[in-house]
Formats: structure tokens, sequence, C-alpha cells
């Protein structure tokens, strides 16, 4: 009795198929088969993060590592250095606006969908790459901002709280303040010059062990800015951007000069056009800093192969890689 079940012959099947067609046919199946064997290569996971914020590089490869996705570590890489407070410029409690207030912006963008969910100006709530996520998962909007961000977080399960800022961290007092204390009376001359410790970025990049790849944002913005600003942070495009074609960028700096260049845009599309990831990386600096002589900033590049690089001005950059060949998360610094 014949089995029903068995394949068959390759001679039989292609009967009524002319050569040409036989022959797209086996490359079409040789081209999946190739392509399976690629995700599997071993150069994936790979994680690539603003700074020397050496533990959400940690967390992050800890989920992707675990066979999560890039969406999944992002979010974790993110969240860690909230908590953490990365520098006093990422998380509750660091930056305040004129206010005495921390505000969040945050990001997350998927390069397999070019889905993006983003908050900005976000009060009350102290998990600012979650929320982010949220907008992307649960709404067809792509950036939530201020009072109203704040709503949709906390209505979505989010932890509401106005974050431990204290007064004596930046102005010598002792008192607390929450959202509504205004501090503008004991803030004298302050510089407002941008630096790592003032006006900062955690901006991250994730491969997934299947090659795919997401980018997240989070920042408490510039030190004693107005209420109200922001910055480059929750901006696809100039804070962070990715493509599942050809890789993805993180930028971290003035984000009120760097988002009229939309950097990582720019860098990807270099890319996409076969410029290497430092070269990419140098020429989106090169185009602010033409305009913009006195401008502070930086991106991190890296394209489909994992071939990774960092360009600046203003200042020294370091950006922190985890990759399977590594036992630890890896420095790079980069000069101007």
């Amino acid at each position: 009795m014949k089995d029903l079940h068995s394949p068959l012959p390759l001679s039989m099947a292609a009967t009524n198929l002319n050569s040409a067609s036989i022959f797209f046919l086996t490359f079409s199946l040789l081209f999946m088969v190739m392509g399976h064997e690629a995700s599997n290569s071993g150069q994936y996971p790979v994680v690539v993060s603003t700074w020397p914020f050496l533990e959400a590089v940690r967390a992050a490869w800890r989920v992707v590592d675990n066979g999560f996705s890039a969406v999944d570590a992002v979010v974790e890489g993110c969240s860690a250095c909230e908590e953490l407070r990365c520098d006093g410029t990422v998380g509750p409690g660091g930056s305040p606006d004129e206010n005495g207030e921390t505000t969040i912006d945050a990001l997350v963008m998927d390069g397999v969908t070019m889905e993006v969910g983003a908050v900005a100006a976000m009060r009350y709530i102290k998990d600012g790459i979650k929320a982010a996520r949220l907008v992307m998962q649960y709404t067809e909007h792509t950036l939530l901002v201020g009072e109203q961000a704040s709503a949709f977080a906390i209505s979505m399960g989010l932890p509401d709280s106005c974050g431990p800022y204290h007064a004596k961290d930046f102005l010598g007092s002792s008192h607390g303040t929450c959202s509504k204390t205004t501090l503008m009376e004991n803030i004298k001359s302050r510089s407002s010059h941008v630096g790592r410790h003032n006006h900062d970025t955690i901006s991250m990049a994730v491969f997934d062990k299947m090659g795919n790849i997401a980018v997240g944002t989070s920042t408490n913005g510039a030190t004693f800015k107005i209420p109200g600003r922001v910055g480059d942070g929750p901006i696809a495009g100039s804070s962070a951007y990715a493509d599942d074609e050809v890789g993805a960028c993180g930028a971290t700096g003035d984000g009120d000069i760097m988002m009229r260049f939309l950097p990582c845009y720019q860098v990807v599309e270099s890319m996409r056009l076969g410029m290497e990831p430092n070269l990419a990386a140098k020429d989106a600096i090169s185009r602010i800093a033409r305009k913009f002589p006195d401008f502070v900033g930086a991106v991190f590049a890296i394209n489909k192969k994992g071939v990774h690089a960092g360009a600046c001005h203003g200042w020294t950059f370091q950006y922190s890689v985890r990759s399977p060949e590594m036992d630890n998360v890896k420095v790079y610094t980069v000069v101007p």
C-alpha cells in the first residue's frame, strides 16, 4: 500500500515545470536553509549601550542570552538603568527642571516591525521604558506626553510615584520635594553646559539570537531645564533607530541640537547604502558639528554583521558591548 504521506520524487513533482522553474525552486530552498543557518551562526546575541552602564548591559544580556526577544532585553536593560539611576541622568530623582521636578522621556523601537512607543515629559511614573513599551503594545500611537502619558501608564498598571527627588542633592536643602514644589527662587547661577553628569541618556541596541534588533532609550533630560522641555530621548531617529535589514544606532548628548539632525536615522541609512559603521557614525556627527561647532554629543553604530563603532564631538565618549565571544561587558573609548 502506498504511503500517502511520503514525498513524491523530485522528477514527478517537476513534471509540469520547465527547467527555469526547477532552478528557481531549488535556489529558493537552498536560500531558506542558508538563512536559517545564518540566524544561528553564533554572532548573536549582541548588546550595545551608551556609556559604561555595565549593569544595564548585563541585565539586557541575561534576558537575550536566555532566548527572549530583542525588545524584552532592551526594556530590561533600560529599566535596570532607571532603577540604578545611572549617572543621575536616567530614572527618577535626577536632572530636575527649574521647578525641582523630575520628568521622564523614553522610547522603544522594534527594528523588525518598525513599531515605536514613546513617552515624554512624564511625571509621577519612574518606569519610563516600560511605559514606552505599553504605548507600543496597546495603542496605535507612537508618542504620549505629559499628564496624559502618566495617566495612561497608571491605567495600564504601572505604579504611581512622584520619584525620590530631594532638594539637598542639588541645592543643599534638607527638604524633600515631589511634583508641586517650586525651587526657582533657590536656583542661583548654575552652569547650563552639557556634560555627562547633567545631560545624558542611556541608548541601547540589542540583537537577539535570531538576529532581530530593537533599540530603547531613557532619560530625565537636561538639568534645570525649562519645565515642559523635551529633548531627543523619545524621538525615533534622533536618540535611537533600528532597521532589521541594516542595523542600529544610539545617541547621547545635547538633544536640543541633535534632534534637529536625526543622527541615528542618518547613520542607519548611511549603512544601508554600504557605509561602514565607523564612517557612518563620523559622518553623522560631523554634519552637526559643521552647523554647531560647540555642540556636545556622540553616537554608536552597529550593523547587521555585528560590526560596531562610535563617534563624538566635544567630549570623550564611551560605549559598552557584550557579545558571544566576550566573557563580560567591554567598554570602548572614543575620542573627538
